[in-house]
């Protein structure tokens, strides 16, 4: 399938598909803790960046990684572009995407989703976060264009230096039990 064919096919869709190097992935419902985690951390993105020129988005927002020719749903992504603020559909100059690993795409979202996007350019952190750990991976992009690790264990919670965000491990894990 083409990214052209995608497009048209998945607009007429009433499930969401990522597109990756031609092919088509169905997205798969979430479990509680994955949805909880992720709206805590649109919650407390949304609100810090009020104000500003950036936006949160969620889950229902597609990203175009233009250099890979892929389409996907991140969890949580920022953008604080002009250009996508006159997208509607699809944004394509993200500053942080976040994603909520699940057991069933944990390696999806690690290899393939996490190779594709270190190649859209602009693109400064990228973060994982554990649900079954309560450990954060955050990636970010350097100086040089090398992505760095930086893990944060379940009592430091998650420091964003892309937005200056800091969320304490009570904040990204409210309401969990």
């Amino acid at each position: 399938m083409t990214a052209a064919d995608y497009l048209a096919w998945e607009a007429t869709q009433t499930q969401r598909h990522e597109f990756v190097n031609g092919e088509v992935w169905a997205m798969a419902g979430a479990e509680e803790r994955h949805v909880t985690i992720a709206l805590n951390v649109a919650m407390a993105l949304k609100q810090h960046l009020r104000g500003t020129r950036c936006r949160t988005f969620i889950s229902d927002m597609k990203l175009h990684a233009e250099t890979v020719g892929s389409y996907f749903y991140p969890d949580v992504f920022v953008t604080c572009s002009e250009a996508d603020r006159g997208a509607p559909l699809i944004k394509r100059q993200p500053t942080l995407v976040v994603e909520v690993l699940s057991r069933g795409t944990a390696a999806y979202d690690r290899g393939t989703k996490f190779t594709h996007y270190r190649q859209i350019p602009g693109l400064r952190e990228i973060a994982l976060i554990d649900p079954d750990s309560r450990r954060c991976d955050v990636y970010r992009r350097g100086e040089d264009g090398l992505w760095v690790l930086h893990p944060f264990e379940t009592a430091e919670g998650l420091g964003l230096a892309s937005v200056d965000l800091v969320m304490d491990s009570a904040t990204l894990y409210a309401d969990l039990d």
